[in-house]
């Protein structure tokens, strides 16, 4: 293969996936000059399992991406077909937007959005190899011959990395969605000295929507009006599809289809050897685990309005072609179900990510960056939400500029990034509202207040947008000390509104700040009588009537994030030796010495370390 100089630029980002598109748009808004290589055009932005973006946890990773200056919730709130506000019944720490999309719209709109953003430049390559000269990144070189030059790169290479796809007894070299594997890359990162993981996921089959019989269906419809993923979007009116999913349930003549067929399963014969997510397991896996059970659910979901392809959430699957259809027959409604693609299991390489710093920069090679499956994630929200940071990161490094690290008190994507870089991973890493310590405080309604200040700072928020949110600010403030000084007498009109609400009447003067926090009160139910309150925005209300209700709770979490912060900013050299360290047990010197954590907190929560190494720690670094 003859190499040739194919081109400079500022930051090459390869993989064109949620990770990629996001890491290049960062990259290439932040004046960078950007050249973002993907396998196959056709592949940018793909949705290859669940048409979906957001859900539990990760709709709060889609605001934040918003809140820095990020693209995926502009695209989806374009391309939805179906919008739903979860866990309403529980606190709004908790509530996380999820929306159904059409994957072939939102493939087309994020490609539209590459194609016409300034510096940046879009080619389908392989990459093979990387160019690191000196510990530094200077390139990558292609299965063409082509040498790209570039001071920073960031790796978004998603599940292609010496991908194989297994169907039963079958198993071939691919990518998702029968995009072609990337078979070498990996090899160039092993002789670099990175330690490669190997990792597994899978995607149920899509059937014919005219082979279902949908009245035997639970039909399932989103919100109306749909709320907006993107904080720009809070005052414009999104379309108004609401297209049905639908609820469908296996029985026990599925388990036993299945059961009978497990000698036949990669996952139990041995052939799979990858590790596969916890808690997205295949129907074999959930028959076996949970045997007591007579029936899983499933969501049906369609793929788009323009295609007759529907996705079968809850059902993913590596069994034979002839067994998935057998079981998929049992099902009621599924009698005379069509397969259109049939659902697999994919094996791929990653990188173990505490390779990786807070920055997501490799600690082996300067300038070189990963974001997304590479670094052991699974998820288009995770993976997009490593790319901004990843992104903002190597156009930083490229102007010696310092990076930016969120930390867990911050935001989901600091969750997110320091569980995966501090404590490791060996399954495919999902975010859960239930790892963040902080979650009161960090809740997607707020993700705005807290984040868009920094991608204003960062470059990737415009000062109109920032001006924007200082006047929500201002008039939350303003507000809420409106309601503190603001007394209703307790006349008949307000005990009554009370009493309809199942709450107590006021014997004496009370300030509306005070019946707000009451949990039956919300801000609506008391306007008849608070004649002093001038019209608000939407988004303003609510913040306020959540800052109102929770005020005791987010002021105790607000104290424990201080306590953190001491921790977190008590700074270890990188040079420390630990070996020095009296009393430190030798696990705790051999996983410090191997992660070289950058703070106190940071070491703390490596698995091995104890709370009395951390005191022989902090008693060693105040020398």
């Amino acid at each position: 293969m003859t190499e040739y100089e194919a081109g400079r630029y500022d930051v090459i980002v390869v993989g064109a996936g949620h990770a990629g598109c996001e890491a290049a748009l960062a990259c290439a808004r932040k004046n960078k000059k950007t050249l973002l290589l993907t396998l196959h055009l056709d592949a940018l932005a793909m949705m290859p399992c669940n048409p979906s973006i957001g859900g539990t946890g990760k709709g709060h990773l889609v605001r934040e991406i918003d809140a820095l200056g990020g693209q995926m919730g502009k695209v989806i709130d374009k391309t939805f077909i179906q919008n739903k506000m979860l866990n309403t019944s529980k606190g709004a720490a908790v509530h996380s937007l999820r929306a159904q999309a059409d994957k072939a719209k939102y493939h087309t709109e994020m490609k539209k959005i590459i194609e016409t953003t300034p510096n940046l430049y879009l080619k389908q390559q392989e990459v093979v190899s990387l160019d690191v000269d000196d510990g530094r990144i200077n390139g990558v070189i292609t299965k063409t011959g082509a040498h790209f030059y570039a001071k920073a790169v960031v790796l978004a290479s998603g599940t292609y990395l010496k991908g194989r796809i297994v169907i039963g007894e079958a198993s071939f070299d691919s990518g998702p969605g029968g995009i072609t594997a990337a078979s070498m890359l990996s090899d160039s990162l092993r002789s670099l000295g990175f330690e490669i993981i190997r990792l597994k996921t899978g995607t149920p089959a899509r059937v014919n929507k005219r082979s279902i019989d949908f009245s035997k269906l639970e039909a399932e419809f989103g919100d109306d009006p749909a709320t907006p993923f993107s904080f720009e979007n809070f005052d414009k009116e999104l379309n108004n599809i609401n297209y049905p999913c639908y609820l469908a349930y296996t029985n026990e003549k599925t388990h036993e289809v299945i059961k009978a067929n497990l000698h036949r399963s990669p996952l139990f014969s041995g052939k799979i050897t990858g590790v596969g997510p916890r808690y997205c397991p295949s129907i074999e896996d959930k028959v076996v685990r949970f045997a007591d059970k007579t029936r899983h659910q499933l969501f049906v979901e369609p793929e788009g309005l323009d295609t007759d392809e529907v996705y079968l959430q809850g059902m993913s699957s590596s069994l034979p072609e002839d067994v998935q259809l057998s079981f998929l027959k049992t099902i009621e409604g599924f009698e005379n179900v069509e397969i259109m693609r049939s659902a697999y299991a994919i094996e791929y390489d990653a990188i173990s990510p505490v390779q990786l710093s807070l920055s997501l920069e490799t600690k082996l090679v300067k300038g070189l960056f990963t974001a997304g499956q590479i670094n052991g994630t699974s998820g288009y929200e995770e993976a997009a939400a490593q790319g901004i940071i990843a992104g903002i990161n190597a156009a930083n490094y490229v102007d010696g500029k310092n990076y930016l690290v969120l930390d867990r008190s911050s935001s989901y994507i600091g969750v997110l990034i320091d569980d995966i870089v501090t404590k490791g991973t060996e399954e495919p890493y999902r975010i859960m509202t239930s790892r963040v310590e902080y979650r009161l405080l960090l809740r997607q309604d707020n993700a705005d207040i807290r984040l868009t200040p920094i991608g204003y700072k960062e470059g990737l928020i415009s000062y109109e947008r920032y001006e924007k949110l200082k006047n929500k600010i201002d008039l939350i403030e303003k507000e809420i000390q409106r309601l503190k000084i603001t007394k209703l007498k307790p006349d008949k009109q307000l005990n009554d509104i009370l009493v309809s609400l199942n709450t107590s009447p006021v014997e004496g003067a009370v300030s509306v700040y005070d019946l707000l926090k009451r949990p039956q009160v919300s801000y609506a139910a008391i306007a008849p009588v608070d004649i002093k309150r001038k019209k608000l925005p939407s988004d303003v209300v609510r913040q306020v009537e959540i800052m109102v209700k929770y005020d005791d709770y987010i002021k105790r979490q607000q104290t424990q994030v201080e306590r953190f912060k001491k921790i977190e900013e008590k700074r270890i050299p990188d040079d420390f030796d630990y070996s020095k360290v009296k009393n430190l047990r030798i696990e705790a010197r051999q996983k410090l010495s191997k992660f070289r954590p950058v703070n106190l907190g940071q070491a703390g929560r490596i698995s091995g370390v104890s709370p009395a190494d951390i005191n022989a720690l902090l008693i060693e670094l105040m020398k």
